[in-house]
C-alpha cells in the first residue's frame, strides 16, 4: 500500500469518526433543546399564575383599605358626635348647678 493510500485511508477514518461524534453532538443537543422547551414552558406557567396571584393580592390590598378608610371615617364620626354630647351634657349640669 502506498504512502498516499495509507493516507487516504487514515483521513477516511477520521473522516469517519468526526462523522459520528458530530451525530453523537446533534443528538445530545437535541435533547438539550428538548428540555430548555420545557423549562422555558414551566417558567411561562409559573409566571402567568404568579401574576394572577400577585394581581389577586393587590385588589384584596386595595379592597382593605377601602374599607379601612371606610371604619376609620365612620370611627372619627362617631368621635365627634360623643365630643359633643359631652360638651353639651357638660353645659347643662353646670348651668343647672
Amino acid at each position: 500500500m502506498s504512502e498516499n493510500e495509507q493516507l487516504f485511508e487514515l483521513m477516511s477514518k477520521m473522516y469517519g469518526e468526526m462523522q459520528e461524534g458530530f451525530r453523537e453532538v446533534k443528538g445530545r443537543l437535541d435533547k438539550v433543546e428538548g428540555r430548555l422547551d420545557r423549562v422555558e414552558k414551566t417558567v411561562l406557567h409559573i409566571e402567568d399564575d404568579h401574576g394572577k396571584k400577585l394581581q389577586a393580592s393587590f385588589d384584596g390590598h386595595i379592597q382593605l383599605n377601602s374599607k379601612l378608610d371606610r371604619i376609620e371615617n365612620e370611627v372619627t364620626r362617631h368621635e365627634e358626635i360623643i365630643i359633643r354630647k359631652v360638651k353639651f351634657n357638660r353645659g347643662s349640669i353646670f348651668s343647672h348647678g
